[in-house]
């Protein structure tokens, strides 16, 4: 038999009771009413009790009692006792974890939704200058770079940061921001001190071989130029040698060049006025068809008279390298369209040809410097590698991005994506 089947059976054999002794001696309703109160004023007792003792957090043993009430006590106290055997075995997982977190060798900063500081490890007390008494105070405040502060506040932490150690502006770390949680985010910096200085290290190594190899260039260009013209042709084999000895000495210079002209687009300050695009793509066609053999090939849409803010030379480098590479790629009689067009969010360069296409796995690593696809072509198309990458750059120096959408055998669309905060007009002012 059940607890509460025992609880009612002995509250009606009490009415029972009641009823008879009430029935006996005409005194029922003053029997009755004292029975309804005992039960109310034991009911009291109780909730008090249990109140008392649930306000204690119901720590130790529960009070001795009997029925319903002993019942409900004892399911209180195992939920308690399973409530704080879980809290134990997630206390002990907490720091398992913030053990593990403190042996890492990149700083770790817990940040809640107000950029306050939760916790942070050992590594990031040591690189952010951070102590234990800075708990809830806000990072902002502590760490007051303005590329950080702007790349906080962006939201948008797809990509990293690089900023100097408050403690050691010789150090630099790379930050990123993880959100996780509601509204929760983890902040990891990692020291990159050694990778920049590599990455220096490798932009002065080619920066110098690059200038170094244009004066020996530049005196073997010349010296094939004065043997070609004492070349009296009677001699194939000297001919042809001449020929391939000054392609390959062209292929070299520009090779040069276009590694010069990446070191000048990533050490470089920006310059930045008011570029008149539509005039610039319009000289840029015409010296296109220009160099295809009296056909005219490019096909030039100016929707819209947009100019932009950024630098001249810099932009025609990117869009001559676009325009040339869809013009090697394409059947020699096929149409490349070029439209300069604008949205509601982006200004936009679109080149379109209809040439050999790259294949779905070879799109995200074009822009590669020295990457070309591997692909059997009728006529040799000759390169330096480094033309899309050079228009990656440049595009990242003006806030764009390029979009490649491409079909094998049946073309490519290369789109150069521009800023609505780029936009000026010839009346725009600039201030370099």
């Amino acid at each position: 038999m059940g607890i509460w089947q025992k609880e009612i059976i002995t509250v009606l054999l009490l009415f029972t009771a009641v009823a008879i002794v009430g029935g006996l001696t005409g005194l029922f309703i003053p029997l009755l009413f004292i029975l309804m109160l005992a039960i109310i004023m034991r009911q009291v007792v109780h909730i008090s009790r249990f109140e008392k003792w649930i306000s204690t957090g119901g720590r130790g043993k529960y009070p001795k009692t009997t029925g319903v009430w002993e019942e409900i006590y004892y399911h209180v106290y195992r939920i308690k006792k399973e409530e704080k055997r879980r809290k134990k075995k997630l206390s002990k997982m907490i720091d398992q974890f913030r053990q593990s977190t403190e042996a890492l060798p990149d700083a770790a900063v817990v940040l809640g939704i107000h950029d306050e500081i939760d916790w942070a490890n050992k590594a990031a007390r040591e690189v952010f200058g951070l102590q234990a008494s800075d708990k809830g105070q806000r990072i902002p405040n502590l760490i007051r770079y303005p590329d950080f502060i702007r790349y906080l506040k962006s939201g948008n932490y797809k990509e990293s940061v690089i900023l100097p150690s408050p403690v050691d502006h010789r150090m630099s770390l790379e930050v990123r921001i993880v959100p996780y949680g509601a509204g929760l985010r983890l902040l990891l910096a990692q020291d990159v001190t050694q990778l920049k200085k590599m990455e220096r290290m490798r932009k002065d190594f080619v920066a110098n071989v690059s200038h170094e190899l244009r004066t020996p260039l530049t005196v073997l260009k010349g010296y094939l130029e004065t043997l070609q013209d004492l070349d009296d042709g009677h001699s194939p084999l000297l001919t042809n040698s001449f020929l391939q000895m000054q392609g390959q000495t062209e292929r070299m210079q520009h090779l040069v060049d276009d590694l010069l002209l990446l070191t000048r687009l990533e050490t470089q300050q920006k310059k930045s006025h008011c570029v008149d695009v539509p005039a610039l793509l319009s000289q840029i066609c015409q010296e296109g068809d220009s160099l295809e053999n009296e056909s005219r090939r490019i096909e030039l849409s100016l929707e819209t008279n947009a100019h932009l803010i950024g630098d001249e030379q810099e932009l025609r480098s990117a869009f001559t390298n676009l325009l040339g590479n869809a013009l090697k790629y394409s059947p020699d009689d096929s149409v490349v369209k070029v439209r300069w067009q604008q949205s509601p969010k982006s200004i936009i360069l679109a080149i379109e040809d209809q040439g050999e296409g790259i294949a779905k796995a070879d799109i995200p690593r074009v822009t590669e410097r020295f990457y070309r696809v591997e692909t059997k072509r009728v006529k040799k198309v000759n390169g330096t590698g480094l033309g899309l990458a050079i228009v990656k750059h440049v595009l990242m120096r003006h806030d764009g991005h390029l979009d490649i959408r491409s079909e094998l055998g049946k073309g490519s669309c290369f789109s150069c994506y521009f800023p609505m905060s780029r936009w000026c007009d010839e009346n725009t002012t600039m201030v370099n």
